[in-house]
C-alpha cells in the first residue's frame, strides 16, 4: 500500500507506555474531592493541596515510552489508514443520506482501560461501542506476521478496517440490536449472531479495500495480504493451531473460508446493501 505522503488522521490517542489502570490525583475530580473534604473538616483547601506530591506522570493521552523509530513509523501508517477509513465511510454515509461520526483509535501497551473495561493485549485489537474507540497494541502486528504468517502493510490495514467496520455497525444500530438479542438466546445462538456480526465487519473491510484501490494506492499483492490475514484469523484456523481440533458451535468470528468470502464480496461489490450477513441461513 502506497501510504507515504497521504493525510494522517488526528483522531489518534497515544497511550503507549501509560499503565492502563493508573488513577492520578493531581487535578480535575481528584482536586475537587480534596477541596470538598477540606471544607467539611474546616481546613484551608490550599494547605492540603500544597502538601500533595506533584503528579509528574504524563496524562493518559500521551506516551512515556522511549522513542522507537520503527514503531513511530508504524504509528504514522496507522494514522494514514484511519484517515482513509474516515474518507471512505464519510463518502458512503453521505451517499446514503447519513452523517459519519469518526471514531478514535487508541494505541496502548500491554493493557488498556476502555469504557468496556480493562483489557489486555492478548485479546488483540478491539472496538469498544461504549466509547466508540478502536484499541490496538502495535505489538499485535508482529504476532500477525510471526504467529499467523500474515505479513504486509495491507494485512495490517485490514485489521484496522475490520475494527472500524464494527464502528460502522454501531452507527447503523446493528451492533446494539445484536447485543440485545444475544441476551435472550442460548450461548450457541449468541455465538452464531457474533459470527454474523464479525463477517459483516469483514465485508466492510472489503469495501474499504475497494475504496483504497480506486484511489490507486494498492500494489498488486496488497489484496492477497489482506486475504491471507482474514484467512489466518478464522476460528477454525486458530482452533486447529491452538488445540488441534475444531468446535464449530464455539465459533465467534467465522471460519477462514467465510471470512475470505465476505471480505471478497465487499471488495468486489463496494455496495453496502450487499453486506447483510443476517439475511440468510447460509454464510
Amino acid at each position: 500500500m502506497r501510504w507515504r505522503g497521504e493525510r494522517q488522521s488526528d483522531n489518534i490517542e497515544d497511550r503507549r507506555g501509560v499503565p492502563g489502570g493508573r488513577i492520578a490525583i493531581g487535578g480535575g475530580c481528584g482536586t475537587l474531592l480534596i477541596v470538598i473534604i477540606a471544607l467539611l473538616l474546616g481546613v484551608n483547601p490550599q494547605r492540603l493541596l500544597q502538601q500533595l506530591p506533584a503528579d509528574t506522570s504524563p496524562p493518559p493521552s500521551q506516551s512515556s515510552r522511549p522513542a522507537n523509530p520503527e514503531e513511530d513509523q508504524l504509528k504514522q501508517f496507522v494514522a494514514v489508514v484511519l484517515a482513509k477509513t474516515e474518507d471512505a465511510w464519510t463518502d458512503v454515509f453521505q451517499k446514503n443520506g447519513r452523517q459519519y461520526r469518526k471514531p478514535k483509535l487508541v494505541l496502548f501497551t500491554d493493557r488498556v482501560q476502555s469504557a468496556c473495561g480493562m483489557t489486555g493485549s492478548a485479546v488483540g485489537p478491539f472496538y469498544c461501542p461504549a466509547d466508540e474507540k478502536v484499541y490496538i497494541d502495535l505489538a499485535f502486528y508482529e504476532e500477525l506476521r510471526r504467529r499467523f504468517n500474515a505479513p504486509g502493510d495491507f494485512a495490517q490495514a485490514y485489521v484496522i478496517a475490520h475494527e472500524v467496520g464494527h464502528h460502522v455497525q454501531k452507527l447503523l444500530g446493528i451492533s446494539d440490536k445484536v447485543d440485545a438479542l444475544q441476551h435472550r438466546v442460548s450461548e450457541v445462538e449468541a455465538n452464531q449472531l457474533s459470527v454474523r456480526l464479525e463477517l459483516q465487519a469483514d465485508f466492510f473491510a472489503g469495501m474499504f479495500a475497494r475504496y483504497v484501490k480506486e484511489q490507486g494506492l494498492l500494489d498488486a499483492d496488497d489484496i492477497e495480504e489482506a486475504l491471507r490475514a482474514a484467512s489466518a484469523v478464522g476460528d477454525d484456523s486458530i482452533q486447529k493451531k491452538s488445540q488441534g481440533y475444531v468446535v464449530p458451535d464455539s465459533f465467534t468470528h467465522g471460519s477462514s473460508e467465510q471470512r475470505l468470502r465476505w471480505f471478497q464480496r465487499g471488495y468486489q461489490t463496494g455496495d453496502i446493501r450487499q453486506g447483510d450477513t443476517f439475511a440468510g441461513r447460509s454464510l
